[in-house]
């Protein structure tokens, strides 16, 4: 077996491969991986990710566009805001925390703002672990970390990750903080747009957990983030709570599940290679030669969905009935199939899916010759 380094050196120059000459890799962001997390059986996503292709350049080049990414106008409406809550040294952020999350601690009336600054996303992960070491081993003062760097490991592969802020309490402990550009309405917010902001910041919390492991004592990572967001439809700040236990125990657990990436490219055909660049049938068979997960809500989180979701209804994978009906029909595997053990003519009859199935048939059939006569 060949050592730690040298194995990781041949990943790093597959995955290079796998990119095509000469492409930059796409970085992998917490909004990606918790998406990546929420379907972590798709193969297809884990090594198009693992190995930093871009998706929405793919998603193009195989004729099946998607419409994903924010406007220009809501980048800069978010930027704008972000750099409002953070003025004058995060007073207004480190308020907020103080206000929702630690109203017991002595009031921020000034805090610490380490430069994070350094070559690469190494070395800026390595001066973030350093700043929040430095905020530990001197308790009793706040720290805020501005855009600080994390590293959290991916089925075998390093994921960078940028949350907007973290918080260092008084007491040594960690906040994640998430600025987000929709608006509290009487001091809600849409729920999807908050559990989607949850679920992220489920991410970067594992990353800080990572971190702590290495201190000792380890400092304790709050469950409870902070959500910054616009306060109806003005542009001052207004935060919530929120509580991201669930959020961070089911992306752990499907982290976990997730086959590295390693394995995944293991079993490609030589040469296999996702460039944009390459003939479309060439490109297409690249695609094809890795297993995908589709499922409806890949639409909300994948930019191949719209490729994934077209190859699945041409084999009439029951996987675009969505995850539920999915689950409800066990072994049974296309519509085809379904259809068949419905009509009698295929599927164990001691298979409760099957045998459910016939029974709606026959209510189906009883009911229609009712209303016939």
């Amino acid at each position: 077996m060949p050592p730690p380094r040298t194995r990781g050196t041949a990943l790093r120059q597959r995955l290079a491969e796998l990119r095509g000459p000469d492409v930059p890799a796409k970085a992998l962001d917490a909004r990606a991986l918790a998406a990546l997390a929420a379907n972590p059986g798709c193969e297809r996503r884990a090594i198009l990710d693992g190995a930093g292709v871009n998706k929405a350049a793919l998603a193009g080049a195989l004729g099946a566009p998607s419409a994903f990414g924010q406007s220009q106008f809501a980048l800069t409406r978010g930027n704008a805001f972000e750099a409002r809550v953070k003025a004058d040294g995060g007073a207004e952020l480190l308020r907020l925390v103080h206000e929702k999350l630690d109203p017991a601690a002595e009031p921020p009336t000034e805090a610490r703002v380490p430069d994070l600054t350094a070559a690469g996303p190494q070395g800026r992960t390595a001066r973030t672990a350093l700043e929040l070491r430095e905020a530990v081993e001197h308790p009793g003062a706040w720290t805020l970390l501005d855009h600080p760097m994390l590293a959290l490991d991916v089925a075998g592969s390093p994921a960078f990750l940028e949350p907007d802020a973290v918080v260092v309490h008084p007491d040594g402990s960690w906040t994640v903080v998430e600025i987000k550009s929709f608006p509290l309405l009487d001091g809600s917010a849409d729920p999807a747009k908050v559990g989607a902001a949850a679920r992220q910041a489920a991410v970067y919390v594992l990353a800080l957990e990572e971190v702590a492991k290495h201190l000792d004592p380890a400092p304790r990572v709050r469950h409870r983030i902070l959500l910054v967001c616009p306060r109806d439809f003005s542009n001052l700040p207004a935060a919530s709570a929120v509580d991201i236990r669930k959020q961070r125990a089911v992306t752990a657990r499907q982290l976990a599940r997730l086959t590295r990436i390693e394995d995944i490219a293991d079993e490609l055909p030589e040469g296999t290679c996702f460039s944009p660049e390459l003939p479309a049938e060439e490109l297409t068979a690249a695609v094809e030669s890795v297993p995908a997960t589709y499922a409806p809500e890949c639409l909300s989180a994948c930019e191949l969905a719209f490729h994934c979701r077209g190859r699945s209804r041409e084999a009439g994978a029951v996987t675009t009935l969505g995850r539920p009906a999915r689950a409800e029909l066990g072994g049974l595997e296309t519509v085809e199939d379904v259809l068949a053990a419905a009509r009698g003519e295929a599927g164990d009859p001691g298979d409760p899916a099957v045998a459910a199935l016939r029974r709606a048939a026959a209510l189906r059939a009883e009911a229609l010759e009712a209303a016939c006569r």
